[in-house]
């Protein structure tokens, strides 16, 4: 057997790369996004809050406290109320120009047509800050 060291040798690895397909692609793709780079930019018109320098000096008022028992009964600030009269605590304090949250504490037992109609009545009279109040640990015990 004898090995030939001359010129085209059939078994001998290929030591150049051919770079003209690549170039070609890396072309195509840098036309690509020099076309789609443009359309990409989505102008959003964000209209963003003016501050004022004015302070506001005005504290917000104590929230409300309304307990409402497994029977029905109602306790504004601690004081027992019906409902005519909670009509009328709570259209008075949807007045104030700082109206206060109203804080609802019902029992674990009342009946949600109870929760239901104190806050429809609170709606209905112009209160908007309107929350409730939980007793931590309560979940899941029986």
């Amino acid at each position: 057997m004898a090995f030939s060291s001359g010129g085209g040798g059939g078994g001998a690895p290929m030591a150049e790369i051919n770079v003209t397909p690549l170039v070609d692609v890396m072309l195509v793709l840098l036309i690509i996004f020099m076309i789609t780079a443009p359309m990409m930019q989505h102008r959003i018109r964000i209209d963003l809050p003016q501050a004022s320098m004015v302070n506001n000096p005005e504290t917000p008022p104590d929230p409300i406290d309304l307990a409402i028992k497994e029977d029905g009964t109602l306790y504004w600030n601690d004081s027992q109320i019906s409902d005519l009269e909670l009509k009328a605590q709570l259209a008075v304090s949807a007045q104030k120009t700082v109206q206060p949250e109203l804080q609802i504490r019902a029992e674990k037992n009342t009946r949600y047509e109870i929760v239901a109609k104190v806050m429809a009545d609170a709606k209905n009279q112009g209160m908007v800050k309107i929350g409730f109040v939980t007793t931590p640990g309560a979940r899941g015990q029986q």
